[in-house]
Formats: C-alpha cells, structure tokens, sequence
C-alpha cells in the first residue's frame, strides 16, 4: 500500500489530505471509498482532477495487466510536483 497526499477541499479552503492506494477491486474506482469517507465524516472532497488521474491510471493498469499501486509511484512520481499529488 503506498500513500500520495493530495490537496483536498474542505468548504472552499485546501488542506493537504492523504489518501492510501493499493490494489482496487476491477469494477470499483481506485478513491471511492476514501473519497465517501472523506465527504461523510470530514466534509471534504478529493478534486475532480484527481478523482480522474487515478480512475485512468486504474483502467491503464487493468488494460496492460500492471500493479496499480507501481504505475501510480511511477506515473505520479514524475508529476507529483505539477499536480501537488506528493506520494510517501
């Protein structure tokens, strides 16, 4: 399980939030439970941007029959800077 910490919103202020990626079941959305949890208990939301990023990454490592949780080190690792998505 890697963590990436992402700037989520909360009532129109950002806060750094972090989010836990692993291997997600196929027909499931790599955030949406974090996601849930994160708008019922905390009232924030993940950023659509983000939410998409990793739903692509999903489908890229479903397609190519890679580790989800690699690809999202690998392809994030490179872009952590330019989305603020920092992975730990």
């Amino acid at each position: 399980m890697k963590r990436f910490t992402v700037p989520c919103d909360f009532g129109g202020k950002k806060a750094p939030f972090h989010i836990y990626i692993g291997e997600p079941k196929p027909a499931n959305h790599p955030l949406q439970h974090q996601a849930h949890w994160l708008s019922s208990e905390r009232g924030g939301t993940i950023p659509q941007e983000v939410m998409d990023s990793f739903e692509k990454l999903h489908k890229i490592s479903q397609e190519n029959g890679v580790s989800f949780e690699e690809l999202c080190v690998y392809a994030l690792g490179s872009a952590q800077d330019d989305k603020g998505v920092k992975q730990k």
